[in-house]
């Protein structure tokens, strides 16, 4: 079982080193850096992928230089911030301009030939134009009635980050934390991953909330509402665009002529992954700072480190849900009483979890760098940041009584969320 641990002895293969392990993980010789990430190395997904990891190696690296030299990178509408805003307002218009000619079509030739096509150029007009989230209805959602203590935490920490605070808060299976906006006010919105959230010091939670609440205070253009959705509606495009496999000789013709379209909407894309990848980059660095000087650099420094170890807590979660499909429906039944029982394996099993693991982690992480995610720095970079700056205490701290009324709001959410996991897994 995975909670159990196993202490391995052997002679690395490499140096000779005698290597001490845990059998729950990868063995490895911190001598030689044998067998440090044996993972395979991702593979190659195509032009955009390739930009989009060459340009968040080029900028991550260039910002974590000025983050440790103290010129910190300001959030700011600089000229590719702008560029990026004008692009996106030109995709949009390309959509309302769909939309126009296909409400011009209908109503100017009703009946006729031109009523035809102005609905042909309303499909993908309604298919590209962009969506207004809507509050979440397939996992618990916390209003500030409901959790008042919870909303006080986050209030808090919304001020020492310098933003407003959110109008709710969706608990979901996943090992991540998230914020966003919904409706057509733009109204705010915190997505908070109970399997992260559980493993956390109260600390390290206040970090959380700290660096997620930074993303409303940095300008990251990649997620507004103009730029965020005119990127999806290029994506969109792209896809659609993609050659039709084992074409037919009418296919052919139509792959033929998708070639030119193709291109410049890949240009398009490229180009504005260009213009936001620093941009995004620089959003994370700063919300790192924030979240250290929110809930104190030990405490950012610790979710770090959290944050390496999400495949294993995905491992374990996957590995009940299976050990419950395989009870039946007997099983099913006992989920909810099983939530605690869930819940403490998977904090125990996250405490149990050795340094050296860690550590392994974070050479494996510097040998991998942008490979696995373009739109983050890679951790050990961020850890690396917050540990190069000046130590800072926490502005919020931590206040056991507080900790327990939260948990106490949380229950309901909490057991729900561990249902659907022991019923689906995560990721589900």
């Amino acid at each position: 079982m995975l909670g159990i641990a196993g202490e391995t002895t052997q002679p690395c293969p490499e140096c000779g080193t005698e290597i001490r392990g845990d059998s729950r993980f990868t063995v490895w010789c911190a001598a030689c850096d044998w067998n440090v990430d044996p993972e395979e190395p991702r593979p190659d997904t195509g032009r955009l992928d390739r930009v989009e990891r060459a340009l968040a190696r080029r900028h991550g690296e260039q910002l974590l230089a000025e983050m440790l030299s103290g010129r910190e990178p300001h959030p700011r509408r600089d000229a590719s911030a702008v560029t990026a805003t004008a692009l996106a307002l030109l995709v949009h218009g390309v959509t309302l301009a769909l939309a126009g000619g296909g409400v011009w079509g209908v109503v100017a030739d009703w009946g006729g030939v031109g009523m035809v096509a102005g609905l042909v150029s309303l499909v993908p007009a309604w298919a590209l134009a962009p969506r207004v989230r809507r509050l979440p209805d397939d996992r618990p959602v916390l209003v500030r009635a409901a959790a008042p203590e919870l909303f006080a935490l986050v209030d808090e920490v919304a001020r020492a980050v310098g933003t407003r605070s959110v109008h709710a808060i969706a608990v979901d299976g996943s090992i991540n934390a998230a914020v966003m906006t919904y409706g057509v006010r733009g109204r705010r919105l915190l997505v908070l991953g109970m399997p992260l959230w559980e493993v956390l010091t109260p600390g390290e939670r206040i970090a959380l909330l700290g660096h997620e609440l930074a993303h409303y205070a940095n300008g990251d253009t990649r997620n507004g509402l103009v730029v965020g959705t005119a990127g999806r509606t290029l994506a969109l495009w792209h896809h659609t665009l993609q050659p039709l496999p084992h074409p037919s000789a009418i296919e052919m013709v139509v792959n033929a002529l998708y070639v030119l379209p193709r291109l410049l909407v890949r240009g398009l894309l490229v180009l504005l992954v260009r213009l936001t990848s620093r941009a995004g980059m620089r959003a994370e660095y700063l919300a790192d700072r924030l979240a250290a000087r929110t809930a104190s650099t030990q405490a950012a420094v610790g979710l770090m480190d959290r944050l390496l170890i999400t495949e294993p807590l995905a491992v374990l979660l996957r590995s009940e849900a299976n050990r419950a499909a395989l009870g039946g429906s007997r099983s099913a039944r006992e989920a909810k009483a099983r939530a605690d029982e869930l819940w403490g394996l998977l904090t125990a099993y996250a405490a149990s979890i050795p340094e050296h693991e860690y550590e392994r982690q974070r050479r494996a992480g510097a040998l991998r760098g942008h490979q696995v995610d373009a739109t983050h720095p890679p951790t050990h970079l961020r850890r690396a940041c917050l540990l190069g700056g000046k130590p800072l205490a926490a502005a919020v701290v931590p206040q056991a009584r507080r900790t327990e009324r939260i948990a106490a709001e949380l229950a309901a959410a909490r057991t729900e969320v561990a249902r659907r996991l022991l019923r689906d897994g995560p990721g589900a």
